[in-house]
């Protein structure tokens, strides 16, 4: 039987303010990017976090960004590779506290924003990533795009890469996502986004912002939690994947 992995970021608020319903989220999803502080998230929004989905069974990851809360981690920067590599690894020691505290563990990484996409295709940046990964724990899966500098080198220094989709981006006939300044970069139809869903995970393809049919393996799925209707969107992806016999499960 096919099997995914459904996850999405979480955490993305910042004192009194919320932008995803943790709560409901976290009984849809498998995995859960928690936002680290960097582009969004807090002591106490991290802790909350985590003890929702140690309580529901849903595995932790530290969503690693730039630090760029203004920008909501979606600004390019430029962060020489030592910085980046020491604030990725305080990232995820900062969530690594409160997910032990709640008797879980951070049991992957996925870069956020301009930083996911930077490591696409910038080497410096990729290695500077798993470099940080590595100062924090040597095991750790690394989460990214297919075919991106990101897990290959992740793959290089021993740390599992794990091969991720979008249902609700557009891609381009290369494979990578279309940039959000873009029109139709996102998939906002949500019966488009399900049957996008299923496609990747039964016959690993999408169609292209061109129309092409172009191959994405993926072994997680990502499901954005700060779009409108996001949490029953995630549920009817999830019981159409269901449907469609995939089995929905972590990766980690």
């Amino acid at each position: 039987m096919t099997a995914i992995d459904l996850n999405a970021d979480l955490g993305e608020g910042f004192g009194r303010w919320r932008l995803t319903d943790d709560e409901q989220l976290l009984s849809v999803v498998t995995s859960a990017n928690v936002a680290c502080g960097f582009h969004a998230g807090d002591a106490a929004t991290m802790r909350r976090v985590c003890e929702l989905a140690a309580a529901r069974g849903v595995t932790i990851g530290a969503q690693v960004s730039y630090r760029d809360l203004a920008g909501f981690g979606r600004r390019a920067m430029d962060v020489p590779p030592a910085e980046l590599a020491a604030e990725v690894a305080y990232q995820i020691g900062a969530l690594e506290v409160f997910a032990r505290a709640a008797g879980a563990r951070v049991a992957y990484v996925k870069p956020h924003g301009a930083l996911y996409n930077r490591v696409v295709r910038d080497e410096e940046q990729a290695a500077a990533v798993v470099e940080g990964v590595l100062l924090a724990d040597g095991s750790l899966p690394v989460l990214g795009l297919p075919g991106s500098r990101l897990l290959e080198a992740a793959a290089k220094a021993g740390l599992p890469p794990v091969l991720e989709a979008f249902a609700d981006r557009a891609y381009t006939d290369e494979g990578t996502l279309v940039p959000r300044g873009r029109e139709g970069a996102v998939v906002t139809d949500p019966e488009a986004v399900v049957a996008r869903s299923v496609d990747l995970a039964h016959s690993g393809t999408v169609v292209s912002h061109s129309g092409a049919r172009i191959a994405v393996r993926a072994r997680s799925l990502c499901l954005h939690g700060d779009t409108p209707g996001a949490v029953e969107l995630a549920r009817r992806v999830r019981r159409r994947l269901e449907e469609a016999g995939v089995r929905v499960e972590a990766f980690a």
